[in-house]
């Protein structure tokens, strides 16, 4: 019997897809920490807007979600993450902002994100990076 339930608990889950983005009672930010700190745009791409902005030290791109992806991969692959850490957030819904201290290849760099929540479902629309 328990096993007839476990599968069908398991089939009830699959049906309904949860979208990562979405964060109900939680804080959006520490997904998104944890993504910049293990320098993977893979996933922290999962959070962008469908166009947003990145300025990686002065350079500002208006961007789609892949180009975006791939500015901050080629950010991450040359200035490997150590540490990430938020030190600041606020802002009120919809629009959500961190300031972090992000410490990669060896210099110390700070990081603004403004987040947005769309249709239930957060979606960072601005990284900036400059240096500390």
């Amino acid at each position: 019997m328990k096993k007839y339930l476990l599968i069908s608990m398991l089939l009830c889950a699959s049906l309904f897809k949860v979208d990562a983005r979405a964060i109900d009672d939680g804080d959006v930010f520490i997904p998104i920490a944890k993504y910049m700190e293990s320098g993977d745009a893979d996933k922290l791409s999962v959070w962008f807007a469908d166009n947003l902005q990145v300025d990686v030290m002065g350079t500002i791109n208006n961007c789609t979600r892949n180009q975006a992806k791939l500015i901050l991969r080629n950010f991450f692959t040359n200035h490997t993450p150590k540490e990430f850490k938020i030190m600041h957030k606020s802002g009120r819904p919809p629009m959500n902002y961190a300031v972090a201290n992000l410490d990669a290849g060896g210099s110390q760099y700070r990081v603004i994100i403004f987040v947005k929540s769309v249709n239930g479902k957060n979606e960072i629309l601005q990284i900036k990076i400059e240096n500390r």
